[in-house]
């Protein structure tokens, strides 16, 4: 049975990072706003409404939840390669989904917001070289060391890891 709360499995992270592996998971970023519009543009309220699992967040605050975690994503990017190792600000991501925006506004808003954000974020992930994928930053809340090539994979991995909740969850609708 599919894993409702992991449908693509968990992220794992690599070491040795291939040239061809960050090209592929810049593509998966850089297509992510089209692919999320197209799978909740013609859900009506009520489908948006829906949880994606028992317990889990409605389609509605995981679309939400994408603006506000790749708006911080982009950020802590900007200040890895600006700062010296910067420990990045954590957020409570569940305690966000609960306020009134993730909870009750269109997807629209936030559906523009990711446009916008990652045009600018491909246009600074493919200016990156060797050097700047190596930078990185603090995570306090995992105490550990981010860098910046094992980040872009994180967030492919987030971006298709959220579709996934909302395909499977039509799929298993007939939606």
């Amino acid at each position: 049975m599919n894993d409702l709360r992991f449908p693509i499995g968990e992220f794992v992270v690599s070491e040795d990072i291939s040239d061809k592996q960050l090209t592929d998971w810049i593509a998966d970023i850089a297509v992510f706003p089209a692919r999320l519009r197209e799978e909740t543009e013609s859900l009506s309220d009520q489908q948006l409404d829906t949880t994606y699992r028992p317990g889990g967040w409605t389609i509605r605050q995981v679309v939400h939840h994408c603006a506000d975690s790749h708006m911080n994503s982009l950020t802590r990017f900007k200040l890895a390669l600006t700062e010296d190792q910067p420990v990045i600000r954590p957020y409570f991501e569940d305690r966000w989904a609960e306020l009134a925006d993730s909870k009750t506004m269109s997807v629209e808003p936030a559906l523009q917001l990711l446009e916008g954000l990652h045009a600018r974020w491909i246009v600074l992930l493919k200016s990156l070289g060797k050097e700047e994928l190596g930078r990185t930053f603090i995570h306090p809340k995992h105490n550990r060391i981010v860098r910046l090539d094992q980040n872009i994979g994180l967030y492919a991995w987030h971006c298709n890891h959220h579709l996934a909740h909302i395909t499977c969850l039509k799929e298993r609708m007939g939606w």
